[in-house]
This record gives structure tokens, sequence and C-alpha cells, in this order.
């Protein structure tokens, strides 16, 4: 076990150190609850599973299987030139619990989903990182099937919470405004004016001034968060001059969307009229500007449990969930890419969107790898750009410019872990969850949509919500997406109609509400869906997401 001094080592707390430590002797320990016997990971006060409060310390044996993998191509961290693997594996005395790692001491080609692997420590710092190699084959045993999830996906409705009352909150607001900055790579432009031009935009549309703001609602707010945003409800708020009765910024919500769904509980609430919603980027900008050495990276993956395995995106993650749908249901890549052509050829009808020429299933299969098994074409487009939403009182419609979008129902429950490593294994974590709360408010059903704006940050995204919300059954999208029809403007489906966030830009969910709102409007012109009344948007994935129904009014 030598040391490598090159690699970062992970923080420590004291409720950690015992965990970063362990591999001294070449251990792995986890923290076990004397009341249920389950290892809790990563290190808590309590048991997730019996909330128990009694732990030891415990010894185990080293082996664990190998439950997902991908071979980062794009990415580069300190002490791992890409490329590398990034691997889950699940631990053999209780495969609840999962550890990202390296795989070491093996021909990416030669690993399958089930192996056994055992575990060996390298040092960082003053701590031990357990990276995982195959077991050797004297002791290896049988591959064996994946872990399932606690209730399988199709079953999760069961953990819906029904309504709390009759009378539904969501029939009390409606959106009545949007507006958009300019959208495109490498403005180079102040995020807070890109928020100005959208306000003014949104507020404007919906017939109103900023004096008749008295809601402002923001994702993620202010903090360290780079290149996602402009200072939040603070900033925007001092450069515009308004005096909110009620605001709210924070990234725990329902996904990047959920300032909408916030703003929609304090309208129906009383305490505010009209919320003006907003959402910046300026990703690309700051890419160029981290790169001409003009500003110092801040943000990003932090996570103590990923980072120091080069788990540094969020398409490590989603790419070994996708492996996993790919082994367990047959999906493959030409799956994928019919999502990716779907997107482009829509945008090619939207002259706002960032990439609009011809896009074929060759070019897509034949792109530069960022991490198997995702390419260039599986990943949205980082931008520059400021999409805003007013939520206004319904009462106050009438008297407004534009015809009201009316809230339908939404869905916000979590029903999964939500550290991305522990979570669903099959679908993107945080949808299932969040899409079978939504049909319980509402007595529409998925043959009764008329358009769907999806989440795409990724491919794989836009598949698990497809799925998620029952428009195929789960594990059925290689199927449904075949060929690409059932999602095209003429299909039974039609799917992120201005080209999403793989070929319109990375406006992260807000540009989806932007589209939904334009469809349900009638103004979408060449891209427009005939007769679109009701509309589903969702927003968020690997994070708590939010999903909204949205319908035209009567």
């Amino acid at each position: 076990m030598a040391e490598d001094t090159q690699r970062l080592p992970p923080p420590t707390t004291p409720e950690t150190e015992f965990y970063w430590a362990s591999g001294a002797d070449g251990l792995l320990r986890f923290r076990q609850c004397r009341s249920c016997a389950a290892l809790v990971h990563p290190p808590r006060p309590v048991c997730r599973y019996c909330r128990g409060e009694d732990f030891d310390i415990q010894a185990v044996s080293g082996y664990a299987k190998l439950i997902g993998f991908t071979v980062n191509h794009r990415f580069a961290v300190p002490g791992l030139p890409a490329p590398y693997v990034v691997a889950q594996v699940a631990i053999v005395e209780d495969d609840r619990v999962r550890l990202t790692t390296n795989v070491i001491g093996a021909d990416p080609a030669d690993l399958v989903l089930g192996q056994r692997m055992i575990v060996e420590f390298q040092q960082a710092g003053r701590s031990w990182l357990p990276l995982f190699r195959p077991a050797d084959p004297a002791a290896a045993e049988p591959l064996s099937a994946l872990p399932t999830d606690p209730v399988e996906p199709a079953r999760l409705r069961e953990r819906i919470r029904g309504p709390v009352t009759e009378a539904k909150f969501e029939d009390r607001v409606a959106i009545t405004g949007i507006g958009r900055s300019r959208i495109g790579r490498r403005l180079l432009a102040d995020p807070m004016s890109l928020t100005v031009q959208a306000c003014r935009a949104a507020v404007l549309d919906a017939g109103l001034s900023f004096d008749d703001i008295d809601g402002l609602s923001t994702y993620p707010g202010s903090g360290d968060f780079g290149p996602f945003g402009e200072g939040g409800v603070t900033a925007v708020e001092s450069a515009l001059g308004l005096y909110p009765t009620w605001h709210n910024g924070g990234a725990e919500t329902f996904g990047p969307g959920g300032s909408v769904i916030a703003a929609m509980l304090a309208v129906a609430g009383g305490l505010a009229r009209h919320v003006l919603c907003f959402r910046t980027v300026w990703e690309s900008s700051y890419g160029e500007l981290v790169r001409t050495g003009r500003i110092t990276p801040s943000g990003g993956i932090t996570d103590p449990w990923l980072v120091p395995f080069g788990a540094v995106s969020a398409a490590h993650l989603l790419a070994q969930t996708a492996q996993r749908h790919f082994h367990r249901y047959g999906t493959d890549r030409e799956t994928l890419g019919w999502i990716a052509l779907n997107q482009r050829a829509n945008a090619a009808l939207d002259p706002s969107a960032i990439y609009r020429d011809p896009l074929t299933m060759d070019d897509y299969l034949s792109a530069r790898t960022i991490t198997t098994p995702f390419g260039l074409y599986d990943c949205d487009v980082p931008c520059d750009g400021a999409v805003a939403v007013v939520v206004s009182a319904r009462e106050t419609t009438a008297d407004l410019a534009q015809p009201a979008v009316l809230v339908e129902a939404v869905g916000t429950q979590i029903a999964e872990r939500l550290e991305w490593d522990q979570s669903t294994l099959t679908l993107e974590p945080q949808v299932l969850g969040q899409a079978a709360h939504l049909w319980s408010r509402t007595d529409l059903r998925p043959d009764d949509v008329d358009v769907a704006e999806l989440y795409d940050g990724f491919t794989f995204n836009c598949l698990s919500w497809i799925e998620a919300l029952g428009f195929c059954g789960i594990g059925e999208a290689k199927d449904f997406l075949a060929g690409g029809v059932n999602i095209a403007r003429d299909g039974v489906l039609p799917l992120n109609t201005h080209g999403g966030q793989l070929s319109h830009g990375r406006t992260h969910g807000m540009g989806l509400i932007h589209e939904a709102v334009t469809q349900l409007r009638g103004q979408a012109g060449q891209r427009q869906i005939p007769d679109a009344r009701v509309a589903v948007v969702s927003s968020g994935g690997l994070t708590p997401s939010g999903v909204m129904l949205l319908r035209r009014d009567a």
C-alpha cells in the first residue's frame, strides 16, 4: 500500500475520520447499528433503518460486488489522469451500502457487472482511499444478480402520500408571464445583465410593472455556485429596487425549477400576488474566464465521498445508472441517440437554439467519448442565459396581458435516498417519487398529455422521466424510443419541442418551463404542437426534483 502524494485527500470530520483512517491496517470499517445490525454509510448519528442511536465500528471482509462503472475520458483530477474508471460497489455484508471508488488492476473491457471485487487501499495524505480490484479468480464466486431497490420502481407509488385536502393549492395560481435573455456561447456578459433582461421581459409579458411584483424566487440563490447564478434574491433586489413581501432562494428545493413551485405555494397562501422567478447561468463564459486565468474556479461537486475518486461530474454517477439500465433492460446507445436526434431536429425550428445543424445517428455514435456510455451528444450544452417566470394569483389573470396557463398538479415527494450513489439503481434518482406524486394530485393521466418538456441534462435524464411518468413501462424505453417516431413533433409524445438542453442550451429546467408555456399559449411558431392543451414539464436530476402538469385555460 504505497503512499500516493498526488491524490487529493478527502476532508474529514470527527464522525468520518475512523473511515478514512481504517485502511492503515488493511481493513474496511463501517458504523454498525447495535439495534438492527445494519451498516450505516455515510456515517450518521442515527440509523436510517430503525432510527437507533447506538453504534459500533465494524470491520468487514473487504469483498464487494461491482454494480456500476464508467470509463472517464473527459475530466482530469489530481492523481488521476484520464482515462480512469469510476465505479460503484455494494458491500457483501450489506448491499444497501455502496461505495464510489476506482477499479484498479483490471482492463475495463474485462469488467462485468456483478463481478466479485476486493478492497485495496491507497494512501492520500493521512487518509486511506478504498479502491477495488477483481478478486482472485480462485476465491471468486459465480456472477450474481445486482442488488435490487427496496421498492421496485413500478411499485414506488405505494410510498406516495395522498393529498392532505380535497382543495388544491394549484387551483389558486397561474403562470402569467415568461421572459428570456439572449442565450449563447461565451457571451462574456455580466450575469446580472442577463437576469435583468429576462425579468424585464417576463414582467412586460404579463402586462405588469416591477411595482406590481411582491415576491422573488430563485434557484440556487446566493452562495459559492460558480457559473450558476448572479447572486440570488439579494443581488436582484438590490439591482431593481424591489421590496418583496415574500422571497425564496436555495438549492435544496424541487430541482432548478423549484423556485416556481415555491412561488405557487406563496401565492396560494396569500403571501404575494405576483412572484417573479428567475434562473441565470453563465457557464460558457465562466469556463472561458477560468481558462484564460481571469477568474478563479469555484463551486462544483465537493462531496467528500465522490471527489477523491474522480467522480467530479454528474455524468460519472448517471453514466453508471444508465449502464445498469442497459444491463437489466437491454437498452443501448441508440436508444439514447433517438433522444439527442429528436432534440436537434426540434432545435432547427427555434432561431434561439445554440445548435441547429442536422445530427445523424452516425454523428451521435461516432462522437468523442465523455464517460462511457455517454458521448458528446448525450450531454447538454453549457451556455449563458437567463429565464424568468411570473406566478400570479388566479383572480388577477383576467386583467393581464397573456392567456393564463393554469397549474393542474405538481409532484415533489422524495421517495428514495438522496445521496447519488446510495439511491435508485436503474433509473435516474429523484424521478420516481416526484412522478408518482404528480399523478396522485390529478385525474388526468399520461394519455392526456399533449407535449412533454422533460429535463435532459443528459439523454438518460430524459429517458428516466419518460419511464417514471408512465409514458411507457419501466424498462420499455428501448421500444418506445425506437426510430424516434413516438417523441417527434407529430408523435404520441412531442418531446422537448425547442431542442431541450441538449441542443437549445443548458438553462437548467427553466427553459423547459418557458417552452411549455409557449406551447400552451399557441405561440411556438413552426414548432407549435397543434391544439396543445396539457403539458408536463420536469426539472432536476439526481437532486430533489420537481414536475408540473400545466394546462391551457379553457
